[in-house]
Order: C-alpha cells, then structure tokens, then sequence
C-alpha cells in the first residue's frame, strides 16, 4: 500500500536534509551546502554534500544521491515503510496506519482542503475584481499594503452575499463543510452562518502551503464584535501546533538562523513588505512548547517581537515562562521589546529594515535574563519577598527539559540573586585551595573542555560531595573504596585527595596541596551543588545521593566491560567469553 503523497510531503516539509544526515554524519556549513566524510565509504577529505534548499545529498565519491527517506533507507537498513515511521515520529507527526481510520481521514483531509481552497481562491478574488470590496481596499492601502502583499498572502474579504456559501452547500455535505469551521449553526435563524462574513481574510496554511485555517479582521468598529476572530480547531488545524507564514519563512532558514515570532498577521505582512521574511505569528493563543519545538526544526535562534505596550509585555511574559521549558543548548530565544506605542508594523513601516534589524541586535533580551529582570522588578526589598523570588526563579528553571540548560539558568539566577543579597550564603564558597603550581603530570592532562559527557557530570557531583562532606565520608567510608573513575583528571584528583587525607583520617581538605585547576572543574560543573545546598545538613539525603552516584559509575564500568566482551564474543565465539558476558549482564540488571 502506498503511503499519501501529502503525507510524505508534510514529512519532508517538517524536517530539513541537514536535520536528518547531522545524526549519522558531522556536517559543516559552506555556503548554500553542508559537507562532511561520507557514510558510504571510509574516507579522509569530505566528498559528500547536503543542500537543504534542493532537498538532497550527493556522495561524490560513491555516486549515492536522494532524500531523507533514501538517506535513512541505506544508512540504517531499513525498508521504506520503516523510515517513512521513523521520520515521521522525528517530524512530531502521528503515524500512518493503512487502517480504515487512516482512509477516513484522508478523504475527509482531501475534502476539507479542497473547500479551504475554493473559499480562500473565492475570497481573494472578491477583493481584488468586486466593488463590493472597496472599503477593504481603502483599508489594506491605509495599512500600507500594496497589490503585491495582498497577492503573496493571498489576502480576501468576504463580502455580504451567499452565492459561494449556497454553492459550498450544494456540492459537500454538511458534516464535512461543519468541520472546515468557516460556517456556524446559528440557532435562532435556523441556518448555517459563514463566520467571517464582512471581514478581511487571512489565509493560514499548513507547513506544506495548504490552507486549514483562516483570521478575520473586521472593518468597521462594533464593541459588541472581536476585532479579530480566528477559525476555531478543526480535525486538520490545532491553533498551538500551527504558525502564520511558517509555509514562506521555513524557505529562508538554509541562509537565516533567526526567526522573529510576532502577535499578528498584519505584523507579519509589514515585515515581510520591508524584505524581512523570516517572521511567523503565533494563532491568538499563548505560545507553545509545539510552536517552539517546529521552529527549532528551521532556525537556532527565536526573537520574539510582542507589541510594545502593557498586553504586549504581557504575552511576552507567557511566552518566556512556556518556551523556556524547550531551551537546548545549541538554541537561543530572545525577546525584543519595542517602543511604547510600536508594533512589528508599524515600527519597521516607519524606520525601515536596516533600523530594525540593528535594533534588534542591539536589544534583544536572553529569556532567563527577562524571566529574571521581569520578577526582580516586582519584588521588594524584605526576607519574604525575596523567597517569594527565589521560590519563583528556581521553579521556572525546574520546568527546563533539557538537564544542562536546566543546570545554568539556574546557576545564573541564584548568582544574580547572590549579587544582591552579599551578606548572606547564597554565592557558593569559593574552594580554599592553596594557589600551588600545577603539578607536572596534571598539566599534560587538564584540558577543559566545553562538551562534557553524562559520565563526567556524575564524576563532577561524587567528587563535590567528597570536597564538601568530608566528615561524613570519614564515617562512611566503606561506600568509596572501590569506586571506579574514568576521567584521567577526576581520577587524579580522586587520587590526590585521598593520598592527601590519608583515606579521609585527615578531613581539613580544604588546606590540602592539589592542583587548584581539578579543583574548580568540579566546583563548577557538578551538577549536585544546588541540592546540596538546600540538604547540606542532611546528612541521610546527601548519603542517599551520594550511593546512587556510585551505582551510576559502576552500572559505566559494566557497560564498557559488556561492551568489550561484546565485540570480543563476536570475533572468537568462546563460550568461555559468553558465559562471563551472561553474568555481567545480570549484574547490570540487578543494578
């Protein structure tokens, strides 16, 4: 059975070649293209392309060549229905069963798009040739909008007449046109109401470029009527899952690595009139892990321009405290606050593209730095606010899926904290050791890296706690002799310190000779010193933590001798070589 040519095409929209080939191969950037060593052959200089704009890769030293399905297909094995699921589940899409469901949806899919498509051709049409359409006109040109805009988004305004909805009505059948969202039961009048008539119409397209949605802006100012309305959820159009304008922008990722996430159509239309194409709009709503989630598919970096006014700030706000939960390391979000009075339009309307863009360069706000200005602002100056703060600020940070992020922003809230509180703990102590020359065998070792695996962030916090608990590592010191570290720096310093300390008879560690450099390494990448700080006291807590520390590191010894024995087995079949891998194994298990 073959999969729908939509679907496969939604995929293939959702996930740039880039994003796909990075996982198998390391890509890097020149020009148009990324290049990296071939997955098909052995090779020392890069052969092998990725375009993202052509939706291809090219191996020129095997002649191998296709898209993200064939890419996947010969890289993993896999048959072509298996990496159609793969990438799907990659791209956040459901998968596609073949079941009668699946049939179901399609058709309704198929129907559902083609009324979109006849409503959005019609309305256009209506505005561009209908005299009816007048005062739209007078107003898009008010805006500053010129045929070319209302051309590109395809702008319509859906005058007072029924002929399309009669049409609509004679062709489909009630459940399925109900479903599009454009027309309402109005109990009273006992007949089926287009919901946007007397309104401008902006089209929302899918990520593909099908229309599923549209916003309606009325014309003429009733307090009894929304100035704006959006179509509500259908089958086909979730408002947190979908983005004005991301069908156009998406293009522009393959040479931008911003995209501005502003409130409204009209923001978006305004920047794009100005040259400024890498822009959205969120949907009316708060924005959502999923809205954040897509455009980090396209682009590393978010500038979220909200009008300049209380709402603005407000909305701004919400977005901070939601999108920060899906923060990654190789991401930014920033926020850019304009004038008061001044949205996306019309500021850039008014001091064009080359202000703009320095403007935002130049004022663009990290997300932890606004989350932690904006609730700073509103706290006072006494013991139960500034809880009330610091309460705040660490569960914002807890929210962040990612651990290392997590970790930082929340380091960088308690020392921004600690910078307005001097007298009291909250700054870490800074570790005493003596200001001694690097030990000749620590120099040829210590290189600071700026990736660090898991495994040296378990070592960093076992290490932590031995530095800061030495007391109670004395009393317990059973549970560290024979505890296994792989870093050759940690292992130094492991060394050092209970060479040094006599196994821990001796617990003034801070006067104890060693390197100052492993020293701060720990300080500063133990993952463990926020906890240990809110349980320094609790010596059961730290004990608890501290044990499952030491059954991490042991379950990494065992994964790396299972693995050795692994690829030994495969090369000798010795039953000898099985039969020691079976135990490990168990081991590993009951660990």
């Amino acid at each position: 059975m073959k999969y729908p040519k939509e679907y496969l095409g939604e995929i293939k929209a959702r996930l740039k070649v880039s994003t796909v080939v990075s996982k198998t191969v390391s890509l890097k950037k020149r020009g148009k293209e990324y290049v990296g060593l071939s997955p098909f052959k052995t090779e020392k200089t890069p052969s092998f392309t990725v375009n993202d704009e052509k939706e291809f890769y090219h191996c020129f030293s095997t002649a191998e060549h296709g898209n993200i399905f064939d890419f996947v297909m010969k890289t993993q094995n896999l048959k072509f229905g298996e990496a159609v699921k793969s990438l799907a589940n990659l791209a956040g899409m459901r998968p596609y069963t073949f079941s009668k469901e699946d049939e179901i949806r399609e058709k309704k899919w198929n129907i559902y798009k083609v009324i979109f498509n006849k409503y959005v051709d019609h309305y256009h049409n209506e505005l561009l040739k209908n005299s009816n359409s007048n005062e739209a006109k007078d107003y898009l040109k008010k805006r500053g909008l010129t045929k070319e805009e209302v051309k590109k988004f395809k702008i319509g305004f859906e005058t007072n007449d029924f002929n399309f909805q009669e049409n609509i009505f004679k062709q489909y059948n009630e459940n399925d046109i109900k479903d599009t969202g454009l027309f309402y039961f109005d109990e009273n009048k006992k007949r089926y109401v287009s919901r946007f008539r007397e309104r401008v119409i902006f089209p929302i397209k899918n990520i593909s470029g099908d229309p599923i949605a549209v916003g309606g802006r009325i014309l003429k100012e009733n307090k009894f009527l929304p100035k704006y309305i959006n179509s509500p959820e259908t089958p086909f159009f979730k408002k947190g899952s979908n983005l004005f304008n991301l069908d156009f922008a998406r293009k522009f990722s393959n040479n931008q690595n911003i995209i501005y996430l502003v409130e409204g159509y009209m923001d978006v239309i305004g920047l794009s009139k100005n040259k400024i194409d890498n822009v959205v709009a969120n949907l009316g709503t708060s924005l959502t892990s999923r809205q954040i989630l897509t455009l980090n598919q396209f682009f590393d970096e978010i500038v979220i321009c909200f009008d300049g006014d209380e709402s603005g700030y407000k909305a701004a706000l919400r977005a901070a405290e939601n999108s920060i939960i899906e923060l990654k390391p190789e991401k930014k979000i920033s926020f850019l606050f304009l004038p008061d009075k001044h949205d996306p339009d019309s500021f850039v309307n008014e001091k064009g593209k080359e202000f703009f863009l320095e403007f935002s360069n130049s004022n663009s706000v990290s997300i932890h730095k606004f989350i932690f200005n904006h609730y700073f602002k509103i706290t006072d100056d006494n013991p139960s606010s500034r809880a009330i703060f610091e309460k705040r600020l660490r569960s914002i940070s807890s929210t962040i899926k990612d651990e290392f992020i997590r970790k930082y922003v929340l380091e960088y809230f308690l020392e921004k904290i600690s910078e307005l509180t001097p007298n009291t703990n909250f700054k870490y102590k800074k570790y005493n050791s003596k200001n001694t020359k690097s030990l000749k065998s620590t120099q040829n070792y210590y290189n600071e890296t700026k990736s660090l695996k898991a495994i040296d962030i378990k070592e960093f916090s076992f290490l932590y706690i031995l530095l800061k608990k030495p007391e109670l590592i004395k009393d317990n010191f059973q549970l560290i002799e024979n505890v296994k570290l792989f870093s050759n720096e940690n292992k130094l310093l492991l060394n050092e310190i209970l060479s040094q300390s006599n196994n821990f008879e001796i617990t003034d560690i801070e006067n104890i000779n060693i390197d100052k450099n492993l020293i701060e390494r720990v300080l500063k990448y133990a993952s463990i010193k926020h906890i240990m700080i809110k349980n320094f006291n609790n010596d059961e807590k730290i004990l608890e933590i501290l044990s499952e520390l030491i059954r991490d590191l042991k379950n990494y010894e065992l994964e790396i001798r299972i693995g050795e024995l692994e690829s030994k087995f495969s090369k000798d079949l010795s039953e000898v070589t099985f039969n020691e891998l079976k135990e490990l194994k168990k081991l590993q298990k009951t660990n």
